[in-house]
C-alpha cells in the first residue's frame, strides 16, 4: 500500500467493453483533474468460456487469461475502480490479497445474487435506472457516466459526412436494441417502427434503421418491408458498408431509440439531440414482471427522510434482499419518465425537444459535473489515512 503522505494507490480494473470503462474513465479523470490522483490500468481479458459466459461472483481470478491481461501483484493499491461482474470479481480478489485495505468504487449494479459480497464494494455507484438495495455503501445518481468521447464523434463525421450530408432532411437515426425482459420485440413493436418510419418518409426526411448485437435475426427485414430505397438499413447479422452508428450521433437530425437500451438513450441525451423512445410492449409474463419491477422501485429507492415509517422501509428492503425475496433489478419505465421529465426525451411520435446544440447537453452537462463531485466526496473518506 502506499506510504503515508504519498498520493493514493489507485487502480482502474477494466475488462474489453468499451461502455463500461468510458464510465470508470470519467470519474478517474476528475480525481486527476480535481484531486491530483493519478491512476493506472490494470486490463483483463477473459478466458474464451468467459467472454459470453458469466462467471461465478466472488473473490476470483479463474476466469482471467493472465497471458493477456495487466499482471495483478504487489503493492497492492489503496483504491480500485472497476466495473461489470469479470472485473469485479478480480478487484474482489485484489482486496483480499491486501488483506481487506484495498478500497473499492463499483461503477454500475452489482451482477447476481451479491448477498454476501455486496459489503465488499466500499461505494457502488448506480444510475437511475438500477435498483439496487438501498445500503449505506450505495449512492445512485440520475444518469449513466457513459458518453461518446469527441475523438469518436469526430471521426464518425469525418467518416460518414460524405454518406449522410446529402440525403434529405430529416435525417431520422432509429436505433433498435433487443427483447429485454419485461419487453418483447413482437409484431406489435414492429408495427410502432414501421409506423414512425412511415412518418418521416412522408414528412421528406430519411430514415436511417439501425440494428444492435441483441436485435433478433430477421426483425429488421420485417420492418422494412413496403419501403423504398430512401430507408436506409444497417444489420448487425449483414453489416454491409459499415456501422453508421457514430456517423449518426454526430450527424443525425433525431433519433428514435426502443425502450431497452439505456445505452444509446444516454449517448443521444448526453449530446442535446433530439430523442424519442420507442416504448415496447410486454411479453405475457412481462406485466407480471412488470408489477416485480414497480414493487423493487419503491422498496429500494434511496432514503427520502428519517421518519420512522421511512426508517422501516430500509429495513424491510434490505431484509428482503438478505433473504433473497427481493433482488436488484432495473425498472426502466422510471428512467424514461426520468429524461421526459427534464426534457431530455419525448415518446416516439410526440413533440420532444428542439435541435441539436439547444440547453439540453448543457443541462446534462450540469448534472453530470454534480454527480462527479457527488462521487469525488464520497470516496475522499475512502482513502483518509491511506
Amino acid at each position: 500500500m502506499s506510504r503515508a503522505g504519498t498520493p493514493p494507490r489507485i487502480w482502474r480494473v477494466l475488462g474489453d467493453k468499451r461502455g463500461d470503462n468510458a464510465q470508470v474513465e470519467v470519474i478517474a479523470d476528475a480525481l486527476e483533474r480535481a484531486r491530483g490522483w493519478t491512476s493506472e490500468l490494470r486490463h483483463l481479458e477473459m478466458l474464451p468460456k468467459y467472454v459470453h459466459g458469466k462467471p461465478r461472483v466472488g473473490p476470483s481470478l479463474h476466469h482471467i487469461d493472465p497471458s493477456r491481461s495487466d499482471t495483478l501483484e504487489p503493492p497492492w493499491p489503496d483504491l480500485i475502480l472497476t466495473r461489470g461482474r469479470r472485473p469485479s470479481n478480480a478487484a474482489l480478489w485484489i482486496k483480499a490479497q491486501s488483506g481487506g485495505r484495498t478500497r473499492i468504487v463499483l461503477v454500475g449494479k452489482p451482477a447476481g445474487w451479491l448477498t454476501h459480497y455486496m459489503s465488499h464494494f466500499d461505494l457502488i455507484v448506480t444510475s437511475s435506472e438500477t435498483l439496487p438495495a438501498p445500503f449505506g455503501n450505495v449512492m445512485q445518481i440520475d444518469l449513466p457516466l457513459m458518453q461518446v468521447s469527441a475523438d469518436r464523434l469526430a471521426a464518425g463525421r469525418a467518416e460518414w459526412e460524405g454518406t449522410l450530408a446529402p440525403l434529405p432532411r430529416p435525417l431520422v437515426a432509429v436505433l433498435i436494441g433487443g427483447p429485454t425482459s419485461p419487453y418483447v420485440y413482437n409484431a406489435e413493436t414492429g408495427a410502432r417502427l414501421h409506423a414512425r418510419i412511415a412518418r418521416v418518409l412522408a414528412d421528406g426526411g430519411t430514415p436511417w434503421l439501425v440494428g444492435s448485437r441483441r436485435t433478433p435475426p430477421g426483425f429488421l427485414d420485417r420492418v422494412r418491408r413496403g419501403f423504398d430505397d430512401r430507408l436506409r438499413v444497417f444489420d448487425w447479422a449483414r453489416p454491409e458498408g459499415g456501422n453508421p452508428y457514430t456517423g449518426l450521433l454526430a450527424l443525425a437530425d433525431r433519433f428514435v431509440v426502443t425502450g431497452d437500451s439505456i445505452s444509446m438513450q444516454v449517448e443521444v441525451a448526453r449530446l442535446g439531440k433530439p430523442l424519442e423512445i420507442l416504448p415496447l410492449p410486454f411479453g405475457w409474463l412481462g406485466r407480471v414482471d412488470d408489477a416485480r419491477r414497480r414493487a423493487a422501485a419503491w422498496m429500494f429507492q434511496p432514503p427520502r427522510d428519517d421518519r420512522l415509517a421511512e426508517r422501516a422501509r430500509l429495513t424491510a428492503a434490505r431484509g428482503l434482499y438478505h433473504l433473497r425475496l427481493m433482488q436488484q433489478t432495473r425498472h426502466f419505465p422510471r428512467f424514461h419518465q426520468a429524461l421526459i421529465d427534464r426534457g431530455l426525451a419525448c415518446w416516439a411520435g410526440a413533440d420532444g425537444p428542439d435541435g441539436a446544440g439547444g440547453t439540453g447537453d448543457q443541462r446534462v452537462s450540469a448534472a453530470t459535473a454534480d454527480d462527479v463531485a457527488h462521487i469525488l466526496r464520497r470516496i475522499d473518506p475512502l482513502l483518509r489515512g491511506a
